[in-house]
């Protein structure tokens, strides 16, 4: 996950409780999470919701709350429904969402899994680390493991292209003006706006010599 920062006033036509999924909320929101599932990270998803955060189960309070509504694909909807309420809230500036849990990428286009380890043991970091694996490593239905399988390889591509620049870095033969270059693209990648970037972002974090040159970039 990511962090992301909401904006306000709340859209005009939730003051009015009109729609909790109108245009202007549609648009707002994805603007704070980057055109991206704030669940799964892929970028813009076909099918999108407006997602509650906590289940509304009717009340118009939270139906039209502001703070309740995010912006995920229809599949981590679904999974998430409203077994999940008690999960890291991604624009709590006190919940560090990225690092409260650690992806790393399948090694292959074809892994059979990605690995989702909790960094703590609070209740919301556990709840999260479980949402995400039935996210991403979900094989129970035919549906539920064709749609994983899709979107592992989609996040082994984001991953492979860090790779590649990974590889230039640590060429024998790169330059100074290689390895800086390599480096302003990894900087890229890492940014939040970009699809998968927790995955990408933890990668990093696990090597020794990068890990010190893009730590700080990483809000």
């Amino acid at each position: 996950m990511f962090n992301a920062i909401r904006t306000y006033p709340a859209p005009e036509s939730l003051a009015e409780a009109r729609a909790y999924d109108g245009d202007d909320v549609y648009t707002a929101l994805r603007n704070i999470f980057f055109d991206k599932c704030y669940i799964c990270e892929t970028n813009d998803p076909h099918d999108i919701n407006v997602e509650h955060f906590f289940a509304h189960e009717g009340s118009a309070d939270l139906k039209y709350n502001w703070n309740n509504l995010y912006f995920a694909c229809s599949r981590c909807n679904n999974i998430k429904s409203n077994a999940f309420n008690e999960i890291i809230d991604c624009c709590d500036s006190a919940q560090d969402a990225f690092r409260s849990v650690k992806l790393l990428p399948p090694m292959s286009p074809r892994g059979k899994r990605v690995i989702i380890t909790a960094t703590n043991d609070h209740p919301r970091t556990i709840k999260t680390t479980e949402l995400l694996t039935k996210v991403f490593n979900s094989d129970h239905t035919v549906n539920k493991k064709i749609s994983s399988e899709f979107l592992r390889a989609r996040v082994f591509k984001q991953y492979n292209l860090l790779l590649d620049q990974i590889d230039s870095y640590f060429d024998p033969i790169a330059t100074p003006d290689d390895k800086e270059r390599s480096i302003e693209r990894m900087k890229i990648l890492i940014q939040r706006s970009m699809p998968y970037s927790a995955f990408i972002r933890w990668c990093i974090l696990e090597d020794d010599v990068l890990a010190p040159l893009l730590a700080e970039y990483m809000d």
